[in-house]
């Protein structure tokens, strides 16, 4: 894995009020976390830090690794917050734009590494799903990338045992009215007005803070954390 060369200098580029104290302790029955979200234009910066969080809205031209790591350390200083306020980073996989993805993970796992923060992966059609945990037996998640459909199954405890897969639009009116489904609310603009008519059919705001609920069930990727690219 390659380290961005902002991250691999970060000892010696951040504050000394950022570095980590050996002698601090952080409380393990709190889960302190930063969250990075680079899988469409519009990316954000989540930090929660016992009962406090804390947002901050990226720009895409600002996903480069340099200036995505600028960011997050900036983020940190602004609101007078230490890498040894968090324990975990998650990040999420997408789907989204290959480039956008690949410096995000690569900017967690070089922040994982260097300040020894636990890491943790998760995806949008997931994500999306959190506010259904055990209300339904079968939720089906959709997206819209680049003029396509997708479409990922869930069961009532969130855990897909399918592929991500591609779909058309008669294919969604037919065979999943009646199904019960969700989109996030960044993608409705992409989705076709027929597709928005169908029952069943639920647009979610995405929120940072439900992925706690995510790392609790132990539904977080652990080991192979790698971008989702839709084609």
């Amino acid at each position: 894995m390659i380290i961005p060369l902002f991250t691999s200098k970060l000892f010696i580029l951040v504050p000394k009020d950022l570095l980590i104290d050996i002698k601090s302790s952080i409380n393990t029955n709190i889960m302190n976390f930063l969250s990075i979200d680079c899988s469409t234009d519009l990316g954000s910066l989540f930090i929660k830090v016992e009962n406090k969080t804390f947002n901050k809205i990226l720009q895409s031209d600002k996903y480069s690794n340099d200036l995505l790591m600028k960011q997050i350390l900036d983020f940190f200083i602004e609101n007078d917050l230490s890498f040894s306020d968090i324990s975990e980073i998650l990040v999420n996989q997408g789907p989204g734009n290959f480039s956008a993805l690949r410096s995000s993970l690569a900017t967690a796992k070089g922040i994982s590494l260097a300040r020894n923060l636990k890491l943790f992966g998760y995806n949008t059609f997931l994500w999306s799903c959190i506010k259904f945990f055990n209300k339904r037996d079968i939720i089906y998640s959709l997206t819209k990338y680049r003029e396509k459909y997708f479409v990922k199954k869930f069961d009532k405890n969130l855990i897909s045992n399918t592929k991500i897969e591609e779909i058309t639009k008669e294919e969604i009116t037919k065979k999943y009215n009646n199904n019960f489904k969700v989109i996030t609310k960044r993608v409705v603009k992409y989705f076709d007005d027929e597709i928005l008519k169908l029952n069943n059919l639920n647009i979610i705001t995405l929120d940072h803070k439900e992925l706690e609920f995510l790392r609790l069930r132990d539904l977080l990727e652990k080991s192979l954390i790698s971008p989702i690219y839709l084609s």
